[in-house]
């Protein structure tokens, strides 16, 4: 028994001293990285493109609190000599911050950080909250719509247009890693733990595909659609699943930001493979800004958007355009680009209606993976010659003294891959119209309504449809919808942070959240856009 405990005293000593040498391991090698010498030639710039410098000589992205970099800030580099550690500190004005090196990655931290610790009652789940933006290495430009998540989860969102993203998160997860990716950009992962209690800038590098110098290898877009429908099967659920999406609408006239309806729902999705069955939808929050001061203007409303995104589902509900085999196709195909899609390969096809064709059809781009034939992304647009004819597919009625003519309708979407199995991640519709009054040649103004369903977490277990009652009708006009406002409105819903210019303007508008009552409607002159679909094989709204 001696024999016993003194054989784990040493054992517990020898792993104690094994941790220890590790960590003055890690320290040595951070000091051996930061201490490298390179050479940065006389220049002038902001502190984000100088930083970018530095990463071009060490090979090391940064990564770092906005609140302790100042990205804008300008600085003058004289020419010379300096450690990695000392090109840091100059740059950023400043040496009361820390910097680790994490895998291919510099941290720049604030000293001495303390993270906070939520606490709650026994009776509620502890949550923790993930901020940073997306932004392009070379330019600097925010990277929109970029995909982020939890690896190995369903958990996820996607970036605004200005490159921001916010999750929120169990506690459960706080050891776990965060991965942030984008179509054309080397997907980058980093320790959550690392990253909390701040709002951490990402700086993704474009992914350069090297043209090899013989062989050229030709890819055939017909035979990748039929290969890509082939793999269906097992590429997409099989299975009912429950999605928890983010939704938000807004119309915007004149410039401005007449109103904004956010929600989350919950989406029951029979199999991918069944295109005839119905999905179901049912409403858990939901709030609405609007511009009460400009009852007495044109009033613009969005109908079935959310059905909209439910026919936007393109695996789901095939359109003409993804069956090149289909009695009197009317497109033509083109193998047009290679690009990277979350660190994989993609092949991209471009599709658009054939020259003798003459109404109102989609012209696009599809994005498919070179390795396993899915379907991972798609942008859609109606043909620009004839979008102004496609008028009266989204205008389901208006006053009689108002013109509305299309001018752009586009639309993307994106699918998301878990456990093997790609689920619809990110769509979004942008409307543009310009609206005028009859027989008065200097009254267009602009009108831009969108749309955009971000899926936050995948559930695949107990998966049954919802009762009659718990479902909410898709192509009723949802701004309208009753609902009941609580103060903790969101809770631990992941949910898009706005855009700079959105913030700014709805703050201008001194908005409130409210419901609006329409038992007096003589105010309102209302044009309803119906993104509904009429023929989703021919046309998809």
């Amino acid at each position: 028994m001696n024999h016993i405990r003194t054989y784990h005293y040493y054992w517990h000593i020898f792993f104690f001293s094994l941790l220890v040498c590790m960590a003055e391991f890690t320290k040595a090698a951070d000091r051996d990285v930061l201490e490298r010498v390179i050479y940065l030639a006389k220049s002038k710039g902001t502190v984000y493109t100088l930083l970018g410098k530095v990463s071009e000589q060490s090979g090391f992205l940064f990564v770092y609190d906005s609140k302790v970099v100042d990205n804008d800030r300008m600085v003058k580099l004289e020419a010379g000599q300096r450690t990695i550690r000392q090109a840091v500190y100059e740059i950023i004005g400043r040496q009361d911050i820390s910097l680790r090196i994490v895998e291919n990655h510099i941290l720049i931290n604030q000293l001495q950080v303390q993270c906070p610790v939520v606490t709650t009652s026994e009776d509620t789940l502890a949550y923790f909250t993930l901020e940073g933006k997306l932004q392009d290495n070379q330019s600097g430009a925010p990277i929109a719509y970029g995909t982020v998540g939890v690896v190995g989860t369903s958990i996820g969102s996607i970036t605004n247009q200005d490159g921001e993203f916010r999750l929120r998160l169990p506690d459960s997860l706080r050891q776990g890693r965060i991965r942030v990716s984008h179509v054309g950009y080397v997907g980058q992962e980093m320790d959550m733990s690392l990253l909390e209690a701040q709002h951490a800038v990402w700086s993704l590098e474009p992914w350069v595909i090297p043209i090899q110098e013989v062989v050229i290898r030709a890819v055939n877009p017909i035979r990748l659609l039929r290969e890509m429908l082939k793999a269906k099967k097992t590429n997409y659920a099989s299975v009912p699943v429950y999605l928890t999406t983010f939704y938000r609408e807004g119309v915007r006239y004149k410039q401005k930001f007449r109103n904004l309806t956010e929600a989350v729902f919950k989406i029951y999705k029979p199999s991918s493979l069944l295109n005839h069955s119905q999905d179901h939808v049912k409403l858990l929050k939901m709030s609405r800004i609007v511009d009460s001061q400009e009852r007495d203007t044109l009033i613009a409303k969005m109908s079935a958007g959310i059905d909209a995104c439910l026919q936007l589902d393109i695996v789901k509900n095939l359109p003409d355009f993804l069956l090149p085999d289909g009695k009197g196709n009317v497109y033509s195909y083109a193998s047009c680009d290679m690009t990277v899609i979350d660190n994989r390969l993609v092949n991209v096809i471009s599709f658009r209606q054939n020259k003798g064709i003459k109404e109102p059809l989609y012209c696009g781009e599809l994005y498919i993976d070179a390795e396993n034939n899915a379907l991972v992304q798609a942008r859609l647009e109606i043909n620009p010659a004839y979008v102004r004819q496609a008028t009266d597919m989204f205008i389901e009625r208006k006053t009689r003294k108002w013109k509305i003519t299309a001018q752009e309708v586009v639309y993307t979407i994106s699918y998301r891959q878990w456990n093997g199995i790609y689920y619809m991640n990110h769509i979004r519709g942008d409307l543009y119209f310009k609206v005028k009054l009859k027989r008065q040649w200097f009254s267009a103004s602009s009108l831009h309504t969108w749309f955009e369903m971000v899926t936050c977490k995948v559930d695949v277990d107990n998966v049954t449809r919802f009762q009659r009652k718990e479902r909410m009708p898709t192509r009723t006009i949802f701004s309208d919808t009753h609902f009941k406002y609580d103060a903790d409105f969101w809770g631990e819903f992941n949910v898009i942070p706005w855009e700079e210019e959105l913030g700014t303007v709805i703050e201008k508008l001194s908005p409130k959240i409210e419901q609006i009552e329409y038992e007096n409607k003589s105010w309102i002159r209302s044009i309803v856009l119906s993104i509904f679909c009429h023929d989703m094989r021919h046309r998809m709204c």
